[in-house]
């Protein structure tokens, strides 16, 4: 409802942007709200509101308030990603925790489970793995690299593109790159891919749907994510991105067996050492 809200949104007429305005940014709300108080919030008048139910394809107000309701009862947290210097702190905590578990649901029901048991074999099977990213996506690849040293391969995180692409080139046949974009439009990345597809590496894409780096690696795993990426840094995008790495590691060390599970209590004894009792 909130994306057909927001599609439509430009169609409407002034006085009915202002109902929007008010649903968008306080779904949870209107539930609960008559239709002259969501009038008097929006500065419009009541026939004003049916007019806007009746634009989005609701009946009346009733049916937009049934069909939001609806929705939450799925389970999916109807939110709106715009925030403002006005929010209390209650409100922008709301707003970004919806944000980020809207976003994780939208993820999980979208995700290809068949391209992902392929990316968990492509490493289980690697002699080697190389994570790129840069700016956000290259503190996902430093997790990912903190994530999958303990697996018993030889693994790598690089953000510099100079560094990566010379990396790159130099990978072998049994290698596998993991090459992870929000936008999948960086030339650096690209060219660093290229050059691993050209040394015989296998590619894995955590990126966007029809982005030039996922038509470009072998495997790819599509993080969906709507999101404001001009004047703020990528926030729900990245949260989806470490859940991704979280799966294929714990993929990776399911497939390992045994051996890798007494190499892991090897490991977490160390650490448990350097605890204060």
């Amino acid at each position: 409802m909130l994306t057909r809200i927001e599609a439509i949104r430009p169609e409407l007429r002034k006085s009915e942007r202002k109902v929007a305005d008010i649903v968008l940014a306080q779904p949870n709300r209107i539930i609960t709200t008559s239709i002259a108080v969501l009038a008097d919030k929006a500065g419009v008048s009541e026939p004003t509101v049916i007019r806007f139910c009746r634009a989005i394809g609701c009946n009346g107000f009733q049916e937009l308030k049934l069909r939001l309701a609806q929705s939450l009862a799925s389970g999916v947290p109807y939110v709106h990603s715009d925030v403002s210097p006005n929010d209390s702190a209650a409100e922008l905590s709301a707003k970004i925790f919806d944000r980020s578990i809207a976003t994780l649901i939208q993820v999980r029901d979208h995700l290809n489970t068949d391209a992902l048991q392929q990316a968990i074999d492509v490493l289980t099977q690697a002699t080697k793995i190389e994570f790129y990213g840069h700016g956000a996506s290259g503190i996902v690849a430093a997790d990912a690299q903190h994530k999958f040293f303990r697996l018993g391969v030889p693994v790598i995180a690089y953000s510099d593109p100079h560094t990566h692409s010379m990396s790159a080139a130099i990978l072998q046949p049994g290698n596998a790159v993991v090459a992870i974009s929000h936008t999948g439009r960086s030339k650096d990345l690209l060219t660093s891919v290229r050059l691993a597809l050209d040394a015989g590496a296998e590619v894995i894409a955590v990126t966007a749907r029809d982005s030039p780096l996922a038509k470009m690696a072998r495997i790819a795993l599509f993080a969906d994510v709507s999101e404001d990426t001009h004047t703020y840094i990528p926030m729900t995008s990245r949260i989806a991105d470490l859940v991704i790495m979280d799966i294929l590691a714990v993929g990776v060390a399911l497939r390992r067996g045994p051996e890798l599970l007494k190499k892991l209590e090897k490991t977490k004894r160390i650490l448990v050492e350097k605890h204060l009792s």
